[in-house]
Formats: structure tokens, sequence, C-alpha cells
């Protein structure tokens, strides 16, 4: 099964309350509204596209060593994974299919990183729970996301439907801002270039770890 297709099953199991979510249709309606608006502001327009130059950062892993993606670039492409936190679902199962597509990025002599706001601690438990062998860094308010165009703040309705769930993001991310990346996904190449860029508004519909390969196999024929 594709990795959409295990989202799609997912999203209409929760959306028709089914067990264990048994979620009230006010909350769905309330978060089609954010994903709806969120689309319609036309934030999408503002990330970074296929052939801009990628941003050098350095953030922190789950074991607090600082990864640099210049070094991670002296030894090859880069993938990278912007994704919202431990708490998202949608989130965990890409994650989970990175992660098997791990050995095909490898093959072609490319590194992976995800990249989220949340706190070394919840990154460890993403990590833990996904079974991941690849790094998690965290990215303190989003500052890494907004270089690539993701950064966003929830509008003041979802802040109060969160905070009524218990989703917390404050104390998941240590930071008060109640901001969040847009999910999204890049190839690097080595001169820094992004070789694929594919961001969506809306956190259900995310890329096949698969539509990155012909990004990575150009990247390898350049380097020969």
């Amino acid at each position: 099964m594709s990795l959409q297709a295990e989202l799609d099953a997912f999203k209409a199991d929760f959306e028709a309350g089914k067990a264990p979510y048994s979620v009230p249709r006010s909350v769905i309606e309330t978060m089609h509204r954010a994903t709806t608006e969120l689309i319609a502001s036309g934030a999408v327009q503002g990330t970074l596209k296929a052939g801009d130059k990628a941003p050098v950062f350095t953030l922190n892993d789950s074991d607090g060593k600082a990864v640099s993606s210049a070094e991670l670039l002296a030894r090859g492409p880069l993938v990278l994974s912007f994704y919202r936190g431990v708490w998202c679902p949608y989130c965990n199962m890409e994650l989970q299919a990175l992660q098997s597509a791990l050995p095909a990025f490898e093959k072609l002599g490319a590194r992976l990183v995800a990249i989220s706001p949340q706190t070394a601690a919840n990154s460890r438990k993403s990590v833990r729970q996904n079974e991941l062998t690849f790094p998690i860094l965290s990215d303190p308010h989003n500052d890494v996301a907004a270089a690539f165009g993701l950064r966003f703040s929830l509008p003041d309705y979802l802040v109060a439907l969160y905070k009524e769930l218990k989703n917390d993001l404050p104390s998941f991310n240590g930071d008060p801002s109640w901001t969040l990346p847009m999910p999204a996904r890049f190839v690097i190449g080595r001169d820094g270039i992004l070789l694929y860029a594919e961001v969506n508004p809306d956190y259900t519909l995310r890329p096949e770890p698969d539509d990155m390969l012909p990004a990575l196999r150009r990247a390898a024929v350049a380097a020969c």
C-alpha cells in the first residue's frame, strides 16, 4: 500500500469517528476550516522551489549533537523532511515510510534527516515510536522552516481547539508561539541547490518516498 493510501485510510476512519478516535464532527469541521484557509492564503507560493538555493543550517539531533547541513552535503545529496511533531499521526506514518525507503536513498549516496519544531525529548519519542535510524533534528521556533518558507501561525480558533484536545504545542515544542511548518520534502544537491521540492498546506497529503528517486538519480549521475 502506498503512503498516501495509508494516510487516506486513516483519515477516513478518523473522520468517521471510528474507535478509538470517536472525534466529534465539530472538531473535524474546525480542522477542515483551518486547512482550507491555509490553502486559500497562498502561503505555499512563498516556499522554496526546485532550483532555489537551500538555506544552510545547523540544528541539534535528539541526543543534543549539532548536525550541519553543510557537513551532510559534503558527503552526498540530502533528503530533508519537515514534519509537525510526534503528536501528528500523519507525520508518524510518513516517517515510517521514509524509514522503509532509506536503503534506496542510501544506495544513491543520499542522507536523510527530518526536522520538526519539537523538543529533543519529543524527537527521541519520534525515533523510538517509529523505529527510526535517521536523525530527527529540533528546529526551535521553526526558524529553519521559516527560511524554507514553511512556517505559519495557527489561527486563534485552532489554538483553542488544540488546547481543548490537550494538544499543547508550547509544551511539545518548548515555544509559546503556536507556529508549525507546512509538511514538506526536499532533495538538496551537493551544491546546495534544491533538486526536488514538495510542500502541501494540507497536512493529510504527503508525497511518496519514491517520488524523490529521480532527483537522487540525477544527483548520483552528476557526481560521477
